[in-house]
């Protein structure tokens, strides 16, 4: 059997383990020993490894087929080392990886004044993270033009789903959003959604190509806050000028509010022939 290696056993991967396991041997990293049933359970056999320390990640040597990179950088800096690490170890032997594919962000295209856009627009992080995951999509690019490992990227915008990653803590405290007049587009991808295409990306993606990984949602941020909300029983936040919001928002949440950009998706149903569960937010509240 061919095998997989899944890097970043967080939530969006374990939730495609178990089909990858009736198909693969699959082998996840894990920080944390007392993760290690979790995964046996879905399917995988465990390994204890940390990016962060290059010393632990020998075993990843020469044992995948397929690799899924789902690990974040770092919380600061301008490159991302813990992909560095990774490639490192993988390539300690001959028998490299035949396709990786990589969980981004579409943080890269920085603000795009809610213009439409598609996999083809100029990278312009205008974050720190952003940056970050600029250089972590170069690294492994590179990595694939000079060993012949077919890369994807998956470019995901904001993940949910109904049991997180819903901004309920914020609709409960009634945290304001912006004004009408101010709002920014917001971009979606359910989880389950999410690792489908992973899975997808892995057969059907093309060598060093990038997807666009988000949803058929054309919501503004204030839109989708009164989705949730309606969807729920929470009263609907009140909304506030841009200036206003400064004043009542941390320097990190009012950050999301400064991106604006609209994501064609066309790419995933053409390429990967990918078809949503959740093709809008609205239809996954509803469910």
């Amino acid at each position: 059997m061919k095998q997989v290696l899944i890097v970043g056993s967080g939530d969006v991967a374990r939730r495609i383990i178990p089909w990858l396991a009736r198909r693969f041997l699959v082998r996840a990293l894990v920080r944390r020993p007392e993760e290690r049933d979790a995964l046996r359970a879905l399917g995988a056999t465990p390994i204890v490894a940390d990016l962060d320390r290059p010393a632990s990640l020998a075993r990843l040597a020469g044992i995948a087929d397929y690799v899924l990179h789902c690990a974040p950088p770092p919380g600061e800096g301008q490159d991302d080392p813990r992909t560095r690490r990774l490639l490192a170890a993988l390539m300690q032997r001959a028998s490299l990886p035949r396709r990786l594919v990589y969980i981004s962000t579409t943080g890269v295209y920085g603000d795009c004044a809610g213009a439409w856009l598609d996999e083809t627009r100029p990278l312009r992080p205008a974050s720190a993270r952003a940056v970050r995951r600029v250089a972590a999509e170069n690294r492994l690019r590179r990595f694939g033009c000079r060993s012949g490992c077919r890369v994807s990227v998956l470019r995901a915008p904001g993940i949910y789903d109904a049991d997180a990653r819903l901004p309920l803590a914020r609709l409960r405290k009634g945290e304001p959003v912006l004004a009408p007049e101010d709002d920014v587009f917001t971009n979606h991808i359910h989880a389950d959604d999410l690792a489908r295409l992973l899975a997808l990306a892995l057969f059907r993606g093309r060598p060093n190509r990038v997807y666009n990984a988000s949803d058929d949602s054309q919501l503004r941020m204030g839109e989708y806050f009164d989705l949730v909300a309606d969807a729920v029983g929470l009263p609907r936040p009140p909304r506030l000028p841009r200036a206003a919001l400064s004043e009542r928002l941390s320097a990190l949440t009012l950050s999301f509010m400064s991106e604006s950009r609209r994501l064609d998706n066309g790419r995933i149903k053409r390429e990967l022939r990918a078809r949503l569960l959740f093709p809008c937010v609205a239809d996954a509240l509803a469910a």
